[in-house]
């Protein structure tokens, strides 16, 4: 993964008791930006608004704690139940501040696995899916990584309420097959396994193949068929691998794990059935522990 680079404003000029006293014209601005709905709103949008220098305008609300700097030219309006010490007592939702970062996007891999219950870790990194490439980023304390995808890959989307705002989110199963595609971005086929493992009761695995099928990427199926079986679960849903044809060679279990090629240790480095590098260790009886 790329090293991050944060792009948020200086916040030590952030100082003093209580916020500043608002202008005619920072009033007007953040009066129709709450009328219009708009909590995080860009330097563009005060341009279209209100007449003046924008970049002062949005200096001298941030000053005052009106506003809180999410990234350069993009900004969260601090509530006023939040109290006179605005930005510096505000927080926004990770998943908020992501559905400004890239349109069309919706959050998922890793993050929307921990969303849905299927993964009791808690990633640092908030994943966001996107078919635009874009660079990673850290706002606050927070990091952005943006997962380019193809468009037709762009599906099984929900809209899911997070602090009051719609944000677009992967369904399970999506979020499952997603991880299959790029265990990469999920924690490790590990953690991939483990939520087939302690999730499998929850999933539709008819929508799963249905998904996978539609994801254009027979890799899911291989990896997905090694994890059932290791884990005990391929008699339960054999209908997953019914008419699919795996792809020819051998893909990586883990993308993220490096494989060195052992000839004393071939037969047990590969799986001839699935058609998968087994660099990595499915053990359900460690996940227990």
């Amino acid at each position: 993964m790329k090293e991050y680079t944060s792009t948020l404003l200086d916040s030590n000029h952030l100082t003093g008791q209580a916020r500043g006293t608002l202008t005619k014209r920072e009033s007007y601005l953040l009066s129709w930006l709450a009328r219009e709905d708009r909590n995080i709103f860009s330097i563009d949008e005060i341009r279209k608004i209100t007449p003046g220098d924008a970049a002062k305008i949005s200096h001298s609300l941030v000053r005052k704690r009106w506003v809180l700097p999410l990234k350069k030219g993009l900004y969260a309006i601090v509530p006023l139940d939040v109290g006179v010490e605005g930005a510096e007592a505000f927080i926004v939702h990770d998943f908020v501040t992501a559905s400004h970062l890239a349109q069309p996007y919706y959050i998922g891999y890793w993050s929307a696995l921990n969303f849905h219950g299927l993964s009791d870790q808690v990633p640092r990194t908030v994943f966001v899916a996107t078919p635009k490439a874009k660079m990673p980023i850290a706002i606050l304390y927070s990091r952005f990584y943006f997962v380019k995808i193809a468009s037709h890959k762009f599906f099984g989307l929900r809209e899911k309420i997070v602090d009051g705002r719609g944000v677009l989110i992967s369904d399970p199963e999506k979020t499952l097959v997603d991880c299959l595609d790029h265990p990469e971005h999920s924690g490790g086929i590990d953690e991939v396994g483990r939520a087939i493992y302690f999730s499998h009761s929850e999933l539709d695995f008819g929508r799963i193949k249905e998904y996978t099928l539609k994801m254009k990427n027979r890799t899911i199926f291989k990896r997905l068929g090694y994890l059932l079986e290791k884990i005990g679960l391929l008699e339960h849903y054999p209908f997953i691998l019914e008419g699919v044809k795996l792809s020819k060679g051998y893909s990586k279990l883990d993308p993220s794990l490096p494989f060195i090629e052992d000839p004393l240790r071939r037969k047990g480095s590969f799986s001839k059935r699935w058609g998968v590098v087994v660099n990595a260790k499915i053990d359900p009886e460690r996940w227990q522990y």
